[in-house]
């Protein structure tokens, strides 16, 4: 079957459906660090039909086309990267939007496809006499392999980045710094504490949830934060958290009923940075962390109370801090799914 001078069969033409939804997902990934499961569920009921399908044309193709080209490698996607993905996100390793990128892609591509451009076969690496004997390899296993050579090919591309524009520090692997004015709308997580730099800070999507919570802005939360650093100023009905996503789409009571509810001494009982007031007195859960833990439905993240009142105290004074910018694992899939597709295995394509 040729399709726009790309020839191949019936399945693996199909397959190169899932090459466009990648790349949307990857680019929601980067923008929303959300993606909806709905996107996953036409990709898997595909992949359940093409299984299907190469299933009776190598059955029809007798010889070892059914055990050997497809039966095994089909058995180790499913038996292997199937698992693999599901303990990753059991452990913490992947978020949900991964492991289920990774279960579609070992339904959808348990067998290396082959395409035909003009006179070049792809993929490259896969074609050639010297990648027969890996044959049996599930090409999920291998979209795998190049997303996490990719992965660890990024912190050196931000660290060259760092280096290049002066910045260096021992953070410089994992983040960049950016002013406080963009904190409300990036993603990852700040690594910086009152104490100096850390690799694991508050979660800019936890900041969010407080943020409305409170009914705040960080700029009136910079603007007077001797004042919100006192408990009193709590809002008697708080707003819905969210999700901490940066477009979720919520009202917010101004404030939170925040300054109406304060006692009108209340920015007088947290006049020092420290969680004390001005006359000695210790003020009991400063930043009202704990109230908002214990309020909301769920976990932010897993923060801690400690973790959002360093954050908040950096926020608070510093005009560019240090956040790392969590690239969603997402983007190294969609990029180790075109490489794959037109060189085949980073990994053991160099070492043949």
């Amino acid at each position: 079957m040729t399709v726009a001078g790309v020839s191949a069969t019936g399945p693996d033409l199909l397959r190169l459906v899932a090459v466009p939804v990648f790349a949307w997902t990857a680019y929601r990934d980067i923008e929303t660090r959300r993606v909806s499961s709905t996107v996953w569920i036409p990709l898997s009921l595909l992949g359940t039909v093409l299984l299907v399908w190469d299933g009776w044309l190598s059955w029809s193709a007798g010889g070892t086309a059914w055990s050997y080209e497809f039966l095994i490698p089909t058995t180790i996607s499913l038996g292997l990267v199937v698992p693999i993905a599901y303990l990753f996100w059991w452990f913490g390793g992947f978020g949900g939007a991964d492991a289920k990128a990774l279960l579609v892609l070992a339904v959808l591509f348990p067998t290396v496809p082959e395409y035909a451009l003009g006179s070049v076969a792809l993929p490259l690496a896969e074609t050639s006499s010297l990648a027969e004997p890996t044959t049996i390899r599930p090409f999920s296993f291998t979209i795998l392999t190049n997303a996490v050579l990719v992965g660890i090919a990024l912190p050196l591309a931000l660290a060259v980045r760092n280096a290049a524009a002066g910045r260096i520090a021992p953070v410089m692997f994992v983040g960049w710094p950016v002013s406080w004015e963009r904190i409300p709308t990036s993603h990852g997580r700040l690594l910086e504490t009152p104490s100096g730099r850390s690799r694991g800070g508050l979660d800019l999507d936890a900041l969010r949830m407080y943020l409305r919570w409170r009914g705040l802005s960080l700029a009136e939360l910079r603007a007077d934060p001797k004042r919100y650093r006192d408990p009193a100023t709590l809002p008697a009905e708080p707003n819905p958290p969210t999700d901490g996503a940066v477009t979720a789409d919520v009202a917010v009571r101004g404030d939170g009923g925040a300054l109406e509810s304060a006692p009108a001494d209340a920015a007088d009982a947290a006049d020092a940075a420290e969680p004390e007031s001005a006359t000695g007195a210790t003020v009991d859960d400063p930043w009202g962390a704990d109230a908002f833990l214990d309020d909301i439905d769920g976990s932010a993240y897993g923060t801690t109370p400690d973790t959002l009142r360093e954050g908040l105290e950096v926020l608070a004074e510093k005009e560019t801090v240090w956040i790392s910018p969590g690239t969603p694992f997402l983007v190294p899939v969609f990029v180790g799914l075109v490489i794959a597709l037109l060189y085949g295995d980073l990994l053991l394509g160099t070492l043949l």
